[in-house]
């Protein structure tokens, strides 16, 4: 099974406001505010075949759903494609992988011209246990035209896609191990300084130790917050870092960290999660 990722989930908790206010003025296009039936909130910014997920509740003070009440503020869910969310469910069993049973939900969606309708999703969970101190799983849109709109894929910093993931993990053997288990020998292979790397279409989701990604983000690095693994980095390809840049600056962004290649966002511009937009 081809690994793709669907999308990366930032973890708001009830800070949904603020949050939205601090990723439109790193110049995302935003979906307006929904309402999940699981009793979550989210924004989202769409991109050509993935998306970012702002996640947490609109509530200020509020209650969270209970699988997100235990995670700080930060990235948070590494989601990949699922296209037949029984049938994966299934096989991942068979491989001995901890799945959870499928999970139907759904979202009302409301555009501009007044229109409503209901996203709905099938996802399949990994035990929290097995992986990093984070989420992992699977997603099957059932409506996807509810989703992929062309009016939420323009975004002025100009990002298209996911490019990159990044895990801080203790033992990048053992998350090697597991994604061998979930997706074949033929996706994982071993990276430099002890990294184990995942190949996800056009993405690559790494797993570097410690003190690598220590070393590779400096003062940009997000606070761990308590966790011990967990998602460091999100990487996000565009066609023009200088002009990202440009952007970024104009919405007094602080802290930007800019090559030719690579505009670099600290994770306290970014709720917690250190953003790289990536020619």
């Amino acid at each position: 099974m081809e690994p793709l990722i669907d999308h990366i989930v930032v973890d708001v908790r009830d800070r949904m406001e603020e949050a939205a206010r601090r990723y439109r003025a790193l110049g995302f296009t935003l979906t307006p505010i929904g309402r999940h039936s699981l009793g979550s909130a989210n924004h989202l910014a769409i991109f050509g075949r993935d998306y970012l997920e702002l996640l947490g509740t609109d509530i200020p003070g509020g209650a969270l759903r209970p699988d997100l009440a235990g995670f700080p503020i930060g990235l948070n869910g590494l989601v990949f494609l699922a296209r037949e969310a029984e049938q994966l469910q299934a096989a991942q069993q068979a491989r001995g992988v901890p799945v959870q049973g499928v999970l139907n939900f759904f979202r009302p969606v409301e555009y501009p011209d007044g229109t409503r309708a209901h996203a709905r999703f099938n996802v399949v969970r990994l035990d929290i246990a097995a992986a990093f101190d984070g989420r992992t799983y699977w997603c099957e849109h059932l409506t996807p035209e509810h989703v992929w709109r062309p009016e939420w894929q323009s975004h002025a910093n100009g990002a298209t896609g996911v490019a990159r993931v990044l895990l801080s993990v203790r033992d990048p053997a053992r998350q090697a191990a597991l994604f061998t288990r979930i997706f074949g020998p033929a996706f994982v292979a071993e990276g430099s300084d002890g990294r184990c790397v995942l190949k996800a279409g056009e993405a690559v989701v790494e797993c570097a130790p410690h003190a690598a990604v220590a070393a590779e983000l400096g003062a940009a690095a997000p606070d761990p917050a308590g966790r011990g693994d967990h998602m460091a980095l999100l990487g996000l390809r565009v066609a023009d870092p200088v002009r990202t840049a440009e952007v970024l600056r104009a919405n007094g962004v602080a802290g930007v960290e800019v090559t030719e290649s690579r505009v670099r966002v600290p994770a306290r511009e970014a709720m917690n999660a250190t953003l790289d937009f990536v020619q």
